[in-house]
């Protein structure tokens, strides 16, 4: 028992003649300079943080007010898109028919295909 005693006490002996000798390693001054560093950097995070998270709750309520208008609106040029769509297949429909009737009635060129140009908006990039 008294062995592990004293097995304890050198521990600490030693111990305390490390901690000793890093203190002499170490200035006083420089850590209190770092000290000051951290805590101004961490007064800077923390408003930084504080003024992103008010952004993020403004951004929030932002969207939240306009996205009904979003998908309203997103409704609506799809409800356009296909009524389009509609129109022109009934004009395409009406011109063959009325080429089929009167051959004369629009110029050579205008009869041709027409190749769809209008990018697919619908296929995700």
């Amino acid at each position: 028992m008294e062995m592990e005693q004293t097995e304890k006490e050198a521990i600490r002996a030693a111990s305390a003649e490390v901690s000793r000798e890093f203190k002499t390693l170490i200035n006083a001054d420089d850590l209190d300079s770092l000290k000051q560093s951290q805590h101004l950097i961490l007064g800077r995070l923390q408003d930084s943080n504080a003024v992103l998270s008010h952004f993020n709750e403004y951004s929030e309520h932002c969207f939240s007010e306009v996205s009904g208008d979003f998908s309203r609106n997103t409704r609506l040029l799809r409800s356009m898109k296909s009524d389009l769509d509609y129109i022109f297949q009934k004009l395409r429909s009406m011109k063959s028919r009325i080429v089929a009737t009167y051959p004369d009635a629009f110029p050579d060129d205008s009869t041709g295909e027409v190749v769809d140009r209008r990018p697919d908006l619908e296929i995700p990039q």
